[in-house]
C-alpha cells in the first residue's frame, strides 16, 4: 500500500516544536512549531550592519534631496514649458520633473525602511497565543514590554545617523503637499475687490456698443452697461465683464428712498451691480412700478428705490452701487469703483 493510501503513514514518528516538544504521531495537525532562528551576517558582523546603516541613511538623504528638487521644479519650470523625453515623447517640463522628485522621495523613505526592517531590526519570529479582546493587566504589560523591547532591538536609540536622516526625510516630504497647494490657482489678492470701474470711465451701453447720455435713459426702462475701454474680444472680457457689469434704471427723485442713493444717482438715474450677491447670477428681470428686480436663478428680489436691499430670496446683502455723474459732453461716467466688492460674499471680505 503506497503512503498515498494511506497519508498516515507518510507522517515523521516525530516532528519537534521551538519548544523542544513532541508532537503526537497520530495528530496530523499537529504544530511543526517554528524553525531554528538564523542570524543574519548583521547580527553577527558590525561592519556589515555599518554597511546597511550608510545604505539606509543614503536613501533617507537622497529623500530629502529629491523633496528640494522637487519643491525647486516649482519654481524653475513654467507652467507652459515642453520638452521632448524619449520614449515618452514631449511632455511637460514640471509635470515630468514633479512626478520624478516626488516618486524618488516616497520611494526612498519607503525603500530605506525596509532595508532598515530586514537588515537590522529584530528578525526573530515570536508566536504568541490567542487572548480575549479585553486585555488584562498583565497582557497590557506585556504589549508595553514588548514594545519597549522592539524598539531597543531596531537600534533606534544607537543607531543615530539612521534616526537623524529618517526624522529629515519625513520632516521635508510633508512640503511637498504644501507646495501642491500652488495647483489651487494663483492667490486673488485684489482682484474680487476691485473692477474697472474708475473715475471719469464712460458707460457703455451694452446693446449699442455706443457711450451712453443722460437723456438716453428715459422712466421704466432698463439699461445694461459695461466700462469704457472693454471689448469683447479681450481674453479677459469673461472675468472683467462679471464684476463690472451694471443696469442702469431711471426713478422719479421724489420716490428714492434711501439718502445715499440719491446723492450717487444723477437726476433719477441709478447704476447698480447686476450681479447677484447670492450666487453671482445676472440679474435681468424689472419691475417697472415697484422697482423691483428679480434674479432668475433663485428668485432674490432687490428694491431699486431703497438702496438696493433685500427684500425676498436668499441673497445675503444689497447690490453695490456705482456713483455716476455727466461730464462736459453730457455723457454719464462713473466718479470712482464700487465701495464694496460686487457678487457674492467671500470670507475675506469682513
Amino acid at each position: 500500500m503506497s503512503s498515498q493510501e494511506n497519508p498516515e503513514e507518510a507522517l515523521p514518528a516525530e516532528q519537534g516544536d521551538a519548544h523542544g516538544e513532541v508532537a503526537r504521531q497520530d495528530d496530523p495537525f499537529a504544530d511543526p512549531g517554528l524553525p531554528a532562528h538564523k542570524p543574519r551576517i548583521q547580527d553577527i558582523d558590525e561592519r556589515a550592519a555599518k554597511r546597511s546603516e550608510r545604505v539606509v541613511a543614503f536613501l533617507f538623504t537622497l529623500s530629502m534631496l529629491a523633496t528640494v528638487a522637487f519643491i525647486a521644479s516649482f519654481v524653475a519650470f513654467p507652467i507652459d514649458k515642453i520638452v521632448y523625453v524619449w520614449p515618452l515623447g514631449h511632455v511637460s517640463a514640471l509635470n515630468l520633473s514633479l512626478g520624478l522628485t516626488l516618486g524618488i522621495a516616497l520611494f526612498c523613505i519607503g525603500a530605506g525602511a525596509v532595508h532598515w526592517a530586514r537588515t537590522l531590526m529584530s528578525d526573530v519570529e515570536v508566536a504568541d497565543e490567542r487572548h480575549p479582546i479585553a486585555a488584562e493587566p498583565e497582557v497590557k504589560a506585556k504589549v508595553m514590554a514588548d514594545f519597549k523591547a522592539g524598539a531597543q532591538e531596531s537600534a533606534i536609540g544607537r543607531r543615530k545617523l539612521i534616526r537623524t536622516t529618517m526624522f529629515g526625510a519625513l520632516a521635508l516630504v510633508p512640503l511637498s503637499g504644501v507646495v501642491l497647494l500652488r495647483d489651487l490657482g494663483p492667490l486673488p489678492e485684489k482682484k474680487l475687490r476691485e473692477t474697472l470701474w474708475a473715475k471719469g470711465k464712460l458707460l457703455i451701453n451694452q446693446n449699442t456698443m455706443e457711450p451712453l447720455r443722460a437723456e438716453d435713459v428715459v422712466v421704466g426702462s432698463l439699461t445694461f452697461a459695461m466700462p469704457e475701454g472693454l471689448k469683447e474680444s479681450d481674453h479677459e472680457f469673461n472675468t472683467e465683464i462679471a464684476k463690472a457689469a451694471l443696469m442702469i434704471v431711471r426713478i422719479q427723485p421724489d420716490e428714492i428712498k434711501d439718502k445715499q442713493q440719491r446723492e450717487w444717482a444723477h437726476e433719477g438715474i441709478v447704476a447698480y451691480s447686476k450681479i447677484c450677491t447670492h450666487v453671482g447670477c445676472p440679474i435681468s428681470l424689472y419691475e417697472q412700478q415697484t422697482h423691483h428686480v428679480l434674479c432668475p436663478c433663485h428668485q432674490s428680489t432687490f428694491d431699486l428705490s431703497d438702496g438696493a436691499r433685500v427684500i425676498f430670496g436668499p441673497a445675503g446683502h444689497a447690490l453695490p452701487q456705482l456713483r455716476i455723474g455727466v461730464n462736459d459732453e453730457g455723457y454719464l461716467e462713473a466718479l470712482g469703483d464700487f465701495e464694496e466688492p460686487v457678487g457674492p460674499s467671500f470670507w475675506e471680505r469682513g
